[in-house]
């Protein structure tokens, strides 16, 4: 069975502690004068319109340049940051706050519990195991002595299916390239060479032979954070062979996709392929494994719906599919004829959004109702048998298991309950808690309210609100409005330790569920891509709109952040309304709309955004939004602090760094913008705990700071 990692913090909070020194934003800032950026005689034509991309010398990024580029802002950010009065204060408080031991849900592989912990400030999470719930705890894999500065992390791990072998990925320095080392679980010895050059892949085992896994041909040197990467090919590692003997088994010139992937069922008999062109719509393969030389079989022949096979009963596939049931529906078919024509409903569509996973011999329907966790379990027929009792409303998470397994174990948090882990007995249906973290946290103190308010369109789209109880509704508040609106993600409640800073000041946090994402389905999702982005910027405007009118805020006490597609939102926001906002993050952001296709994995990103070579109407589209093209001069934005990564080959660093240098150039008010780029970093998975708290109290010093807000201590 794999496990990808999935390092899931169970959330932090603060015992009603009595609030003490008050310390003031600074008055008078100093910004040092931002470095010269040079421009460069760049024009491109699209469809007879020329566009100028003055700063497209920063796109490469691996230049002594664009180092120097680095090395100069990043000098004047820190030189603005480390002026903030109350810039120690908050990093004090949150080093404080995430210093306690955090533990994740358990999973059984072979005779032994696999569990991940920290003990509060180590930079990357620790595997255990220990033979039996009381069984003697050991350390099975450290990753923080993977590298000295904690940049090295533990990016995905699977287990054979007799636990006796594992293979599990690093990654250095946050990149999306990873290497894989085999071990002997016994003993932690290691298995054959290390397996390198592996990106966007799983590990699948095949018995104790060897292992599937992904990835790309390596760009030549000097272009492997930025390269694009095209045609992804499936391999089969047989231990103790040389990598360079692996056999092709998907993919490449043969059969060209952008991203294929591979799982066994449970018995290990059928092999599953997914193909796909872009990251939305998938075709599907099966393999018999008992049969010698057998050929993939073609279940689904297209890629305009997703579809997975999830588990099998003999020769019985369970499916789920998108086909004529955008929220999704499981189906079965017989490995003889698996097309589409021949599949039989077995949980038909609801108006909730369906992810469905299997344990124990049942069916798990993981619903998501206005964002928050519905869970059902039904017998293999497809007969209802329970809707499990979850503790409130928020999002519940692991409900997945072996065939023989009589226990499973979830998580369950949301904006105001740290994460709190329960052992779930699949026969009764009685959940016990497991795991609770070990601090003092009073949720009662503190509310999450979700509403529906109206987008441009008259749409209404759901946000989730989160404060302390007595908050005065006077437009006074600060403000952090979050959102994402893409790629059929959907945003569910979740504690934050770094957003207790913004609470326990009386501030306000709140969550839009944006079209674009897979709060509603497929077609909430749909209703934000291509030609219907705009709809995604409407939404998250209207938010803001909503919390101003509803007196939660200001334009003066608001801020917005967002990440990767967030990013994009952020800059296409404070670009159409910069006297909205008062503050704007935007963090490793696709920023350059008509170029973001030619790099790394970004062409698959076009079933959601389209190209700027696909026709002049969608070129016009994306020129129109695009927030690095729609920047213009003279005029009075945010106060901005972009951050992004040196390693960042998701979305390359070369969106911000444009961005930046023109935000810089346009900025007319006084409002300072900032970059802060992380070294040895990427686009945010495997950050060191160290990273993150400094990344935080940068992004709360400058907020508290540009709203001139005083910091009052907690201790």
């Amino acid at each position: 069975m794999n496990r990808n990692l999935a390092i899931m913090l169970l959330a932090v909070s603060f015992s009603a502690c009595q609030q003490q020194n008050t310390i003031e934003s600074k008055k008078d800032m100093v910004v040092k004068p931002y470095p010269q950026t040079e421009k460069i005689e760049q024009k491109d034509s699209y469809f007879g319109t020329e566009v100028a991309d003055p700063y497209r010398w920063l796109e490469d990024d691996l230049s002594d340049k664009t180092k120097q580029w680095v090395t100069a802002e990043n000098a004047v950010t820190d030189d603005y940051l480390q002026q903030i009065p109350f810039r120690e204060a908050i990093r004090q408080r949150l080093e404080t706050l995430w210093n306690f031991e955090k533990e994740t849900a358990p999973f059984q592989e072979g005779e032994y519990i696999y569990y991940y912990k920290n003990d509060g400030l180590q930079n990357q999470y620790v595997l255990y195991r220990k033979k039996g719930e009381k069984g003697k705890e050991e350390v099975f894999l450290d990753p923080n002595k993977f590298s000295a500065d904690g940049t090295t992390s533990l990016a995905g791990i699977s287990f054979s299916k007799d636990g006796s072998l594992v293979a599990y990925q690093i990654s250095e320095g946050g990149s999306d390239w990873r290497k894989v080392i085999v071990l002997q679980a016994a003993d932690k010895q290691v298995v054959g060479d290390t397996l390198i050059d592996v990106k966007f892949s799983g590990l699948a085992w095949r018995g104790n032979e060897g292992f599937y896994y992904s990835s790309y041909d390596k760009p030549k040197e000097g272009s492997a954070l930025s390269a694009m990467t095209d045609q992804h090919k499936l391999f089969f590692h047989k231990l103790n062979t040389a990598q360079s003997q692996d056999a092709l088994i998907f993919g490449g010139q043969a059969t060209p996709r952008r991203y294929v992937s591979a799982n066994l069922t449970e018995d290990e008999r059928f092999l599953i392929v997914s193909a796909a062109n872009t990251t939305s719509g998938n075709e599907l393969y099966i393999k018999d494994l008992s049969t010698p030389n057998a050929a993939f079989v073609t279940v689904v022949d297209n890629m305009e719906k997703n579809h997975a096979i999830i588990d099998n009963d003999g020769t019985k596939l369970f499916i789920y599919t998108e086909l004529n049931a955008p929220n999704g529906k499981l189906v079965y078919a017989d490995v003889a004829k698996p097309q589409t024509a021949n599949w039989q409903e077995l949980i038909k569509e609801t108006d909730q959004v369906l992810s469905p996973s299997t344990g124990g011999g049942k069916i798990f329907a993981i619903y998501l109702k206005d964002a928050t966790s519905l869970v059902k379990q039904y017998d293999r027929s497809g007969k209802l048998e329970r809707e499990i009792e979850l503790p409130g409303l928020g999002t519940a998470s692991g409900f997945g298991a072996k065939r023989a397994d009589k226990d499973l174990y979830y998580s369950f948090t949301n904006y105001v309950n740290p994460g709190t882990i329960y052992k779930y007995d699949i026969a009764s249906g009685e959940s016990t808690v497991y795991k609770t973290a070990a601090i003092k946290f009073d949720p009662s103190q503190y509310e999450s309210k979700q509403v529906f308010y109206p987008s441009k369109d008259g749409t209404k789209i759901p946000m989730i609100i989160t404060y302390k109880k007595g908050i005065k509704l006077d437009g006074t508040n600060p403000t952090m409005l979050y959102g994402y609106g893409g790629f059929n993600i959907s945003l569910t409640p979740s504690f934050s330790t770094s957003n207790v800073i913004l609470l326990e000041q009386g501030g306000v946090y709140a969550v839009a569920n944006l079209r674009g994402g897979g709060e509603y389905g497929e077609n909430w999702h749909l209703a934000g891509t291509k030609m219907k982005k705009q709809n995604v910027f409407d939404d998250f405007i209207a938010a803001a709109e909503y919390l101003i009118q509803e007196k939660y805020t200001s334009s003066e006490k608001l801020a917005i952040a967002g990440g990767s597609n967030g990013g994009l939102l952020v800059g296409a926001s404070m670009t159409q309304r910069p006297e909205l906002f008062k503050v704007a993050f935007p963090a490793v952001g696709v920023l350059d709309m008509l170029r973001y296709h030619k790099f790394t994995a970004g062409a698959g990103w076009g079933f959601d955004y389209g190209t700027a070579d696909d026709s002049k109407e969608m070129f016009d589209y994306l020129y129109q939004y695009s927030p690095y093209h729609a920047l213009k001069p003279e005029t009075d934005y945010p106060a901005t602090m972009v951050t992004t990564a040196d390693h960042d080959d998701r979305v390359v660093p070369a969106h911000s760094f444009k961005f930046a240098a023109r935000l810089q150039e346009y900025n007319k008010g006084s409002n300072p913008v900032l970059i802060r780029i992380e070294t040895n970093a990427g686009h945010g998975a495997g950050k060191s705990t160290a990273m993150v708290i400094a990344e935080q109290t940068d992004k709360w010093s400058f907020m508290f700071q540009n709203m001139q807000l005083p910091y009052k201590e907690v201790k």
